[in-house]
């Protein structure tokens, strides 16, 4: 008997998929120590793709769209004659990542598929829907892995792509990913709707702990004007209690200068820094982690550990960041050392970092375009931190509408 290329990888594919959804292997058996989290691509796998039966099927993903065997689901699906797999959609940093913030692949050919590849990324609306359409989809199925932050833009790719498929009147499928940092609490201020850009189109928290299927609810329930055809495949397994190491999951990077769980871990506090004159750690191993600028010293480090933040140490650290801001030079400030990530609170340290910079290094600045406005969903905590405000006063200032999310966002979560 001879197999065709495509039926060599359906086998191998329907070999993942055993290995993905029987638990047998010792080595997985050895990985489940409390229970088996299943993707909901697994979930869409093990029911034979009921849910995409009879549909030309386009996919927006990224390398974090993965089997538990580290197959990317495009290559997995191009290769089962189930699924009829017509097209893909590249968010930020593209299909299969080459690209840096603010960047995307363009349109292409996959050379390992053939597939014709869409560019997503800085479209809505009807040029959105356009390019859906000409793509000769029927349903469009998202699988990204988010990191919990409002301003990480794969959840606004998510929402926007929901928009533009009801334009298009094409149906919608989310495959569910775990939160990395939990789904216990929303955290942060709550984005002001004249503030909205692409790193926040809605008044979410700052850090939502939601997954990706429960926003796309909350989106299709109660932001979009016309809600789209949706069907959601959930996880089954996963406990709001749950960090990314828990899972069993094998981590990809989601974006270049995410390259682990402990960088998604502080992201939602110190991404704050993009709005500031001071280096967030892009160019380094540890983005998000270190921060600093020329002509910081020692005194940072010392005023963010009196702050006696749950669960973080602050150490001082000098570091020469290898692109973006003071590229090339070597600069002093901290480095965040999480200890206790049931108590740490990432968005609590941010403004006690920013609080503590402003105080300390009389060359802090924001940045001219008050970035921190777009990050921060308001003016709020540039103002208050320029008017002298200490940490837990900035904080108390988003309670109100924190609480009001909170009531929101409780229909819409699908775990426990």
């Amino acid at each position: 008997m001879s197999l065709s290329r495509r039926g060599l990888l359906a086998a191998g594919s329907a070999v993942g998929a055993l290995a993905a959804t029987a638990g047998a292997a010792p080595a997985a058996a050895a990985h489940q120590d409390r229970h088996r989290i299943r993707t909901g691509f697994e979930r869409l796998a093990a029911g034979g793709y009921a849910a995409l039966a009879g549909e030309r099927v386009g996919v927006v993903t990224n390398p974090t769209g993965i089997t538990r065997d580290v197959r990317h689901i495009v290559d997995v699906m191009h290769a089962d004659d189930r699924v009829n797999l017509v097209a893909v959609f590249g968010p930020e940093h593209g299909f299969r990542g080459t690209a840096q913030a603010g960047g995307s692949e363009g349109r292409y050919d996959d050379p390992a598929t053939g597939l014709p590849v869409y560019d997503t990324y800085l479209k809505s609306g009807q040029p959105l829907a356009d390019i859906f359409t000409a793509s000769g989809v029927d349903t469009v199925v998202f699988d990204i892995q988010d990191v919990g932050a409002r301003f990480y833009t794969y959840i606004w790719t998510l929402f926007d792509c929901m928009q533009a498929a009801e334009l298009a009147g094409k149906r919608f499928v989310v495959l569910d990913r775990p939160n990395p940092v939990t789904g216990r609490a929303a955290l942060g201020p709550v984005l002001d709707k004249a503030f909205a850009t692409f790193v926040g189109r809605e008044p979410i928290s700052q850090a939502h702990g939601m997954t990706v299927a429960e926003l796309a609810l909350l989106f299709n329930g109660e932001f979009l004007t016309r809600p789209v055809e949706l069907e959601t495949i959930a996880m089954t397994g996963w406990r709001r209690s749950d960090f990314y190491d828990s899972t069993g999951l094998p981590w990809v990077p989601p974006s270049p200068n995410m390259p682990t769980p402990e960088t998604a871990l502080v992201y939602s506090g110190t991404c704050l820094f993009e709005g500031t004159n001071l280096s967030e750690g892009r160019g380094t191993t540890r983005p998000f982690e270190l921060l600093g600028a020329e002509g910081i010293g020692p005194a940072w480090a010392d005023a963010a550990n009196a702050l006696g933040l749950p669960g973080v140490r602050f150490r001082e650290a000098y570091f020469a960041p290898t692109f973006s801001k003071w590229q090339g030079k070597t600069i002093g400030g901290v480095q965040l050392h999480v200890h206790d990530r049931e108590s740490y609170d990432p968005v609590r340290t941010g403004i006690g970092l920013l609080v503590t910079a402003r105080r300390s290094w009389s060359g802090f600045a924001w940045r001219a375009d008050n970035w921190i406005d777009k990050l921060s969903g308001s003016a709020k905590v540039r103002t208050l931190i320029d008017a002298g405000a200490g940490t837990d006063e900035v904080v108390g200032a988003w309670q109100d509408e924190l609480a009001a999310f909170r009531a929101m966002r409780r229909e819409y979560l699908r775990h426990r």
